[in-house]
């Protein structure tokens, strides 16, 4: 049961007075139309954790409506504080009297403040390199942050009053993530190898000199370790400034580990065959609230060191992330998703007990007429597939409906209980969706992870095969007629799939994908995809082998199915040059010209190489309803298409 707060409306992004809300779930609607109501389906609460203010009156939240927002814990309206903070990295200081963000307004990522009672705002920083990580002193004088400066990433630190940096380290390896000892004195921070999957808790004195190690970790990869949302995430600090709390995945699962400040062994906060994340201490050091993630459903649970664990949330699907204790730790902010209901935030007495809803992001109406997608299950080899399935709603279908496999992207990633636009357009257009969690997910333990490990759209493509098969099971599929799409990943899949299973799939969107990783080294941009795929697969040349072998553009004289490959246009950051336009889509679509198959391109304005703009993405939707409908509902006659799956 969930308590509403006082007034806890916020204005839905999209939402039109239009749409009659009792009516919505039962009437078909156009293309255009649904496509529109599926993408004003979203969060208005971001950021990387819900911002307590000191006296826990109030708590702060970034926005993707645009700027800082605030809300009562008591229930209220939400009001933006400030409009032109970004969504991301925003750290409050300890007296509660500003904010510390990242933005590149002037050009490059430099870190500004906010004066919240002023309301007037100031650029600490002129680096004029790249900032991930940031955190502010006890006594709130400085600012410790990583910064890619001299080609490196290091630790600097910015004085408050004066803007003055002094760099703390220097060394070739990613140091990264710092986090203040209590005493002011020294900073914790995270350093990683080149190869992003060994790392060591470091201490360091924070005007520099020699660092120690505290702890290490072994092959855990960190896509993100110059990024701002780090798999690793900031060394977690007790209040006490004497143990830290880490991630290791070396139990088989992604589990904290405890380590003292003074060295010696460390041990498992909590083991458990789950995912844990975002695990925060309570104010007075005795209590851990973390997130553990078991098949796509994320609870929140409390701890305390080497004691027993009890359950905070109770919601049966759904996603519980960012937790975040009030300053006096008799409460916990959160955030909270589900498959029908965008993020937003929640706050919860740590004791237990209802939590209180804060932020509304969907119009009711609209929330009726979502499909609730079915956990399923089946077998592909010695693995068992978990998976979403997305049916059409009752009414809007008759006879045998057209199949779509959506695949994520990652592909160490994972489709879990949260709402997933593309598939719920396509059922509500009529389509059988599965959304499996093949082999190389996150979040069934390292084995599973590492099972695709170097056979890209080879060994994973055989858990979408057998996906295949588990549709064609179903009496209401139209076993003739199955597509296949997805992004990142997803949209490098799609492509694996046409070329090397051809004629299973009779239509395929690959969005956003990868088909020449051959190539791919002479125009990559991005230093991420390169650790991943050496990781995964070796270094390159010294496996180049093995990134032909993954490549679909080198079998695509065997494809059988017709292809519509999208993107965005390539745009990056203003302070890095990025390639424009990203050659990735284009040429797998020459390769198939040049083998006269049926290829479609349609790149997006004003995006990167991945469409996320609003705008765009409803017309993404528009464009697959047409492709998917031109040759899955196409009336060829072939053997077992029912004619009567066409859209109502």
């Amino acid at each position: 049961k969930t308590v509403a707060a006082k007034r806890p409306r916020f204005p839905v992004p999209g939402s039109t007075a239009t749409l009659c809300k009792a009516s919505l779930a039962a009437q078909p609607v156009s293309t255009a139309v649904l496509a529109e109501r599926i993408t004003s389906v979203a969060s208005i609460v971001g950021g990387e954790s819900p911002i307590w203010k000191p006296d826990g009156t109030t708590i702060y939240f970034s926005s993707p409506l645009g700027g800082l927002w605030s809300v009562p814990t008591i229930g209220g309206s939400p009001t933006r504080v400030a409009r032109d903070l970004p969504g991301g990295l925003v750290r409050l200081a300890p007296d509660g009297a500003s904010l510390a963000f990242l933005s590149d307004k002037s050009g490059n990522p430099e870190i500004w403040l906010w004066d919240l009672r002023a309301g007037t705002e100031r650029r600490l920083t002129n680096l004029g390199a790249r900032i991930n990580a940031l955190n502010w002193s006890p006594d709130g004088r400085h600012l410790a942050f990583s910064a890619l400066r001299y080609g490196q990433f290091d630790l600097w630190t910015a004085a408050v009053a004066s803007g003055t940096i002094t760099r703390v380290t220097d060394d070739s390896r990613y140091e990264t993530y710092p986090t203040w000892l209590p005493d002011g004195r020294s900073i914790l921070f995270f350093r990683s190898d080149d190869r992003w999957a060994d790392h060591e808790v470091m201490i360091v004195p924070a005007e520099g000199g020699a660092a120690r190690t505290v702890a290490t970790d072994r092959d855990l990869f960190d896509y993100g370790t110059i990024g701002t949302r780090s798999k690793m995430g900031y060394p977690l600090l007790s209040p006490d400034g004497r143990t830290v709390l880490f991630k290791s995945h070396r139990s088989g699962w992604i589990n904290y580990w405890v380590a003292s400040l003074e060295g010696g062994p460390v041990h498992a906060l909590s083991s458990e065959p789950a995912d844990q994340s975002d695990a925060k201490w309570a104010p007075d050091g005795k209590s851990v609230v973390y997130g553990a993630l078991v098949d796509g459903t994320q609870q929140l649970r409390i701890t305390t060191i080497g004691g027993p664990v009890r359950s905070l949330t109770s919601h049966e699907t759904g996603v519980a992330s960012a937790p975040e204790w009030s300053p006096d730790g008799k409460r916990i902010a959160y955030f909270f998703a589900s498959a029908t209901q965008p993020q937003d935030l929640f706050v919860i007495a740590a004791g237990g007990g209802p939590p209180t809803q804060l932020t509304v992001s969907i119009d009711p109406g609209i929330a009726k007429t979502l499909v609730v997608p079915e956990k399923v299950s089946y077998r592909s080899g010695p693995y068992t597939i978990h998976a979403y399935l997305f049916r059409p709603p009752t009414g809007l279908s008759t006879g045998r409906s057209p199949g779509v496999m959506y695949i994520h992207g990652g592909p160490t990633a994972q489709f879990s209980d949260t709402y997933q636009p593309q598939p719920q357009f396509l059922a509500q257009a009529g389509y059988l969706v599965l959304a499996p969690n093949i082999r190389g997910s996150s979040g069934y333990g390292k084995a599973f992870e590492d099972a695709n490990n170097p056979c890209w759209t080879h060994c994973d493509l055989e858990d979408v095969l057998a996906g295949v098969g588990y549709l064609k099971g179903l009496p209401n599929l139209d076993a003739s007629r199955i597509g296949v799409t997805g992004n990142s990943y997803g949209g490098i899949m799609s492509m694996g799939a046409v070329a090397h299973a051809p004629g299973v799939f009779q239509a395929a969107i690959p969005q956003s994908g990868y088909a020449n990783w051959v190539s791919f080294q002479d125009y990559n941009t991005e230093i991420q995809h390169a650790k991943l795929n050496a990781y995964e697969w070796g270094p390159y040349p010294d496996s180049a082998q093995v990134y032909r072998r993954n490549s679909a553009i080198f079998s695509a004289q065997a494809v059988t199915t017709p292809v519509f490959l999208i993107q965005g246009d390539g745009v990056t950051q203003p302070w890095r040059p990025g390639v424009y336009p990203i050659p990735a889509s284009a040429e797998f679509a020459h390769a198939l010209d040049r083998y006269n198959k049926v290829v479609k391109v349609k790149t997006y304005p004003g995006e990167s190489y991945y469409v996320t703009g609003r705008e765009n993405s409803k017309q993404v939707l528009i464009d697959m309803a047409e492709f998917f409908d031109q040759y899955l509902r196409d009336r060829l006659g072939a053997p077992g298409y029912s004619a009567a799956a066409g859209r109502p």
